[in-house]
């Protein structure tokens, strides 16, 4: 679900990327959570591939602000 390649966000409007971003926040904190509880994750190198799906969707977000204001 984390994985989101640049070209499908970049098809996104603002709107959509932001619900994106609350959801993989709410992902992140409850993986995150596990984590801190001791427990085992599921996949360990989910916690990573969430992280940069947001910073890529802050990323392209940034650039369509660009774009508008010049």
């Amino acid at each position: 679900m984390a994985i989101l390649k640049a070209s499908d966000i970049r098809e996104m409007n603002i709107s959509e990327m932001n619900e994106k971003l609350a959801e993989l926040k709410k992902e992140l904190m409850k993986e995150n959570a596990n984590k801190a509880t001791g427990g085992s994750p599921s996949n360990p190198g989910k916690i990573k591939e969430i992280k940069r799906t947001i910073a890529r969707i802050y990323t392209i977000m940034n650039e369509k602000k660009g774009e508008a204001e010049a």
